[in-house]
């Protein structure tokens, strides 16, 4: 199995960039599909971008797109949002995903929380207008 950290969150305000990352330890050599969601309060946990372990195919949420960019260090073992003109929508607790998958799986972005097996404990993201 991977663990995985993030860190990165913080308080900013409307317009400002983050750049959370999640540390992964553990089985890094195996295969794995990844994604970062968030959840704020009283609201349902949702996806904000994720890849296919090939990171061939690439997913994000309607309201992130052209703000926000998944990338991965493979060297690194790391996996990084970049956020960027953020808005207080984006007020959130961020969680790094993980899931292993199969060769036959590799080209598959997954988005929904009960796809994946491995998370983090989250980073606060608050963002002030």
């Amino acid at each position: 199995q991977v663990q995985l950290v993030e860190s990165g969150g913080g308080m900013v305000q409307a317009g400002a960039s983050l750049r959370l990352s999640c540390a992964a330890s553990g089985r890094t050599e195996i295969r794995y599909a990844w994604a970062w969601f968030r959840q704020a309060p009283e609201k349902e946990r949702e996806a904000v971008a994720a890849f296919a372990w090939n990171a061939t195919s690439t997913y994000y949420l309607d309201s992130v797109k052209d703000r926000f960019t998944i990338s991965r260090d493979n060297a690194m073992n790391t996996l990084y949002l970049q956020m960027s003109a953020l808005e207080p929508e984006d007020t959130a607790v961020y969680y790094c995903a993980a899931v292993a998958v199969s060769h036959r799986n590799s080209n598959t972005v997954y988005t929904k929380d009960y796809n994946y097996l491995f998370w983090g404990q989250g980073t606060q993201v608050t963002v002030s207008s």
